[in-house]
């Protein structure tokens, strides 16, 4: 798997309202039709602590879409739940590795070097192509640019959803 852990690790990854979790939903729910054990983890990045008691948190929709696991972390509070000064990504995943899991997908953490799908909402949020391990885009408008990697269209979910599932099967053998 050419990682550390014993399951592939794939980022989601954009800025606020991108469409991050809906995608998550989506490929977890596709990856656990194919039989895999999908893990998941979320960096809270709202500033504070996640909020435990609410039911349709971001970790819950992944939990309810078919993660065998579901994380988040905001503040130093791992909702699984631990809590610490401050948890690194590194410390989450090893976290996981009991949970005998296929692939985890990560939404956020930005700036880990993991391969990653970038969200695009507008020309705005093109300093995201700049991050490490970029291997797919997903565009919320018509950017007319030269992509070395995969771009696809939000609208076109029929492509890019398969694409994605291939990608990371391959990757996690």
């Amino acid at each position: 798997m050419g990682s550390r852990f014993p399951f592939f690790v794939f980022q989601i990854v954009g800025y606020k309202h991108s469409g991050k979790t809906t995608l998550m939903e989506k490929i977890i729910k596709a990856l656990e039709k194919e039989g895999l054990r999908v893990g998941t983890f979320k960096h809270h990045g709202h500033g504070g602590f996640p909020d435990i008691m609410e039911n349709q948190n971001d970790s819950e929709k992944h939990r309810l879409a078919g993660a065998v696991v579901s994380g988040v972390e905001g503040e130093g509070l791992l909702q699984l739940v631990g809590k610490q000064s401050t948890w690194s990504l590194d410390e989450v995943l090893s976290a996981y590795e009991s949970f005998h899991l296929d692939v985890v997908l990560v939404e956020g953490c930005k700036a880990a070097t993991f391969p990653k799908c970038v969200l695009l909402r507008g020309r705005e949020d093109m300093d995201l192509l700049d991050l490490p391990a970029v291997e797919v885009v997903i565009t919320k408008e018509t950017i007319k640019e030269s992509w070395s990697v995969p771009c696809f269209r939000r609208e076109e979910e029929e492509q890019y959803i398969p694409w994605l599932i291939r990608h990371v099967k391959e990757r996690r053998s």
